[in-house]
């Protein structure tokens, strides 16, 4: 029998389960764990789901959680992944529940979200006789480093699923608002590390050396026309240089210098050819400067894409729960390892407010701290969403 107001019921339990979640989140904060290091926030994970009586298995992707709920009856199998990883900064909160320790914080939210999908376990065991389908719940390590996913499906987290849902906490979005942007709406993320070698010497005596950082800085200069010059203006691209190490004193030419950028990309056409223009912006720096190159370029993640058949469902769920409230967004040239599992099923990821009264956080920043309101109503919109994709 199905239930006559799926939203009151919904709130009432999470009006219940709220002050536990709050509680386990303060403790993820307080204990956090870099990529692939997430034992303890594993440990947690895997406790509560026992505690739910909720099937799991463990170790997947080394250090990820996968629960399983069946629904009352057949259908289509739907994903709903939280990342569960800290980043390697140290936290200047001042929260009587701050990071414990030294030089890790759960500067992005992970903490909220595993806690949020908690949270709709205990809320979907409960629904699971309306389900026309099951759950998978996926706790996911490494997503910082954009690796997780990747990991987790090799172990076969993905296996069988027919929709996949995704979220993550937007401090620039009020507590209590929803977002979401159509289509593509993180970028391919890609990588290189660029080693220009030359020949050392006097830096009185340039000509009786080949100088590696002129050759560097003249790639840095060419790269930027990547951008503007071979891509679409109507396919948003970024190449950035973020690190140039070359050099030890004043005096010197170095024998080499190390570069290392990053590649984002909205389309795949715009992927391709960033890639193709740089490794002919390297090679062609060997026989202009005299140096000798070598490049290591990895494709990480591709672009998170958002499917119609699982964003349209969500957001009329949001409206449903907490009437109009939604925000449409842009896309952002960030990235997000959600995409391994949007590229293997229909899949959307849920914008949630965080912001906080009075402050103006920011994502990776030592003084982030989210509204905890947004572990509810982030566990009733997700719990509505699942009621109506398996409905």
């Amino acid at each position: 029998m199905l239930i006559n107001d799926p939203g009151r019921r919904i709130r009432e339990a999470v009006s219940v389960l709220e002050p536990g979640l709050v509680a386990i989140r303060r403790d993820l904060h307080a204990h956090p764990e870099l990529a692939f290091e997430e034992t303890r926030t594993a440990g947690v994970v895997a406790g509560e789901l026992a505690r739910l009586a909720i099937p799991h298995r463990t170790g997947l992707g080394r250090t990820g959680v996968v629960g399983v709920i069946e629904g009352g009856r057949p259908g289509p199998t739907l994903a709903i992944r939280a990342d569960m990883d800290a980043l390697p900064i140290q936290e200047d909160t001042g929260l009587p529940f701050a990071s414990t320790v030294a030089g890790k914080m759960h500067a992005c939210g992970h903490d909220i979200h595993t806690t949020t999908l908690l949270g709709v376990a205990a809320v979907l065991k409960d629904l699971a006789p309306q389900l026309a389908g099951r759950v998978l719940l996926v706790f996911q390590p490494a997503e910082e480093i954009l690796e997780g996913a990747a990991a987790m499906i090799a172990d076969g987290a993905a296996e069988g699923i027919d929709l996949a849902l995704g979220f993550h906490n937007h401090p620039d979005m009020k507590v209590g608002t929803f977002g979401f942007a159509r289509g593509a709406c993180l970028a391919a993320s890609d990588r290189f590390d660029l080693i220009v070698r030359g020949r050392s010497g006097h830096a009185a005596h340039p000509y009786a050396a080949v100088d590696p950082i002129v050759a560097a800085a003249h790639f840095v200069a060419q790269a930027q026309t990547v951008v503007s010059r071979e891509i679409k203006p109507l396919h948003p691209a970024v190449v950035t240089i973020a690190q140039f190490t070359g050099g030890t004193t004043y005096n010197i030419i170095p024998e080499r210098v190390h570069l290392r950028g990053t590649v984002r990309t909205l389309h795949q056409a715009a992927r391709d050819t960033a890639e193709e223009a740089i490794r002919r912006l390297v090679a062609g720096l060997e026989t202009t400067m005299r140096v000798a190159c070598t490049l290591d370029y990895q494709r990480k993640v591709p672009p998170l894409v958002n499917d119609d058949r699982v964003l349209e469902p969500t957001m009329a769920a949001v409206r449903a729960q907490f009437g109009e409230v939604v925000e449409e967004g842009e896309p952002s040239m960030g990235s997000e390892d959600f995409a391994e599992f949007a590229a293997r099923a229909p899949a959307f990821q849920l914008r949630i407010g965080s912001g906080a009264e009075g402050r103006d956080d920011r994502l990776h920043n030592d003084k982030y701290q989210p509204d905890e309101r947004c572990i509810g109503l982030g566990v009733q919109a997700l719990s509505r969403a699942a009621l109506e994709l398996l409905s």
